[in-house]
Formats: C-alpha cells, structure tokens, sequence
C-alpha cells in the first residue's frame, strides 16, 4: 500500500512539471502571432506605418496573404520595383489607417480575409508584374490572384487593376513628354533651314522686305 501511494506521489509530481499543452498559432504573415504587434502600441505603431506609406502611395492593391510563407513573402519583397512596398495589415487596422484618406473608400470591399497590401509609389505595371511572377514561381497561380485595388479614391476590381498595369507610368510619360519637347527645336530647325520649303521661302522673303 505504502509502494502505491510513493509511486502515485511520483506521477503526481512529474505531471505538475510537466510542459503544457501548446495552442496553435498563426504564422507572423497573417499577424497572429504574439509580441509587441498584438499590443495596443504596437497596433498604434503599424497604423502609423501604413499611413505614410500610404501618404507617399499613388495606388494601393490587395491580395491573400493566406497560404503564403514568410520565406516566400520575402523573395517577394525582393523582387518588387522601387518605391512599392509589400505588407499584411489586418483589416481592422487598415481601416483605421485610411480613415481620412482618399483610400477611405476601400471599405468592406476589401477588408476581408487576410490581406497582404502593394503600397505603390509609382510602377504600378512592375508590382503587378512582379505579383503574378512570384504566383507562377510558388505554384500559387489557381489559388491567389489579385483581390483589387484603389486609385484615387476609386475601387477597381482584378481586371481593372490588370488594366491599369498596363497604361504608361509617370516616369514613361515624362520622358516621352520631354523626348516630344527636346525634338520640336530640331525639327523647327530642319523645317525653316530646309530649301525649297513654303518655310524657308517665307521666312527669305520676310527677310528680303525688311531690308528693302
């Protein structure tokens, strides 16, 4: 009798230090899991961050983030042109951060799920070429896609940002502005120098009057 009650004594010690059982927990992409972004200022902290991203952002595009691993978010991040910026943020704090904005408009629209948010500066057709890259590298091409996205203040679905991707940049439209501007003095030039022209003619003639 005294042998069982040491040995139940024992069993009774080991399992008080025991290790106790382990809770699932989601992986740090989806913003689950736990440390100073959980708490209230680390959430303070990750609002202000995406508020001035998007402060400096000419559009903004959605995608799922579920499924996809840390590792391969940052071979992402890698590969995206400069000036935009890969991020989750839960929708509660995402809603937050556009509050005020011209972004506010995205809504319930977008805010579902889990998401991982392009802040884009300027190359719009490079971050989603990037995107649809990276899907094709990871096998995720049936399951992910585009979710959507915002260009001042206006919601576009994935063929409306397919569509977008597609239209010039700034920085293509600038040097095609300034390409447009530099060649208007050569070609003036060809036009008025060239003999035999109703231009050069003129302007000869012109010339010839005014010395008379």
């Amino acid at each position: 009798m005294k042998n069982s009650l040491i040995i139940l004594g024992l069993v009774a010690s080991a399992s008080a230090f025991a290790p106790a059982p382990q809770q699932p927990m989601k992986t740090a992409l989806c913003g689950g899991g736990r440390g100073e972004a959980s708490t209230l200022e680390g959430k303070k902290s990750t609002v202000a961050t995406v508020k001035e991203l998007i402060e400096k952002s000419e559009m903004l595009i959605t995608v799922p983030a579920a499924g996809i691993k840390v590792s391969a978010v940052q071979k992402l991040r890698a590969s995206l042109p400069e000036g935009t910026t890969a991020k989750v943020v839960k929708n509660k704090l995402m809603a937050r951060a556009v509050e005020g904005t011209v972004y506010e408009t995205i809504g319930e629209e977008f805010l579902a799920g889990s998401n991982m948010w392009f802040f884009i500066e300027e190359d719009i057709g490079g971050t989603v070429k990037s995107w649809n890259a990276f899907l094709k590298d990871a096998g995720l091409k049936d399951s992910h896609y585009v979710n959507g996205g915002n260009i001042e203040g206006t919601n576009y679905d994935e063929k409306g940002v397919t569509a977008i991707s597609k239209l010039p940049s700034k920085i293509e439209l600038i040097a095609k502005i300034a390409g447009g501007i530099k060649a208007v003095p050569t070609k003036l030039a060809r036009v008025t120098n060239a003999p035999g022209t109703k231009m050069a003619r003129a302007i000869k003639l012109a010339g010839e009057k005014n010395n008379e």
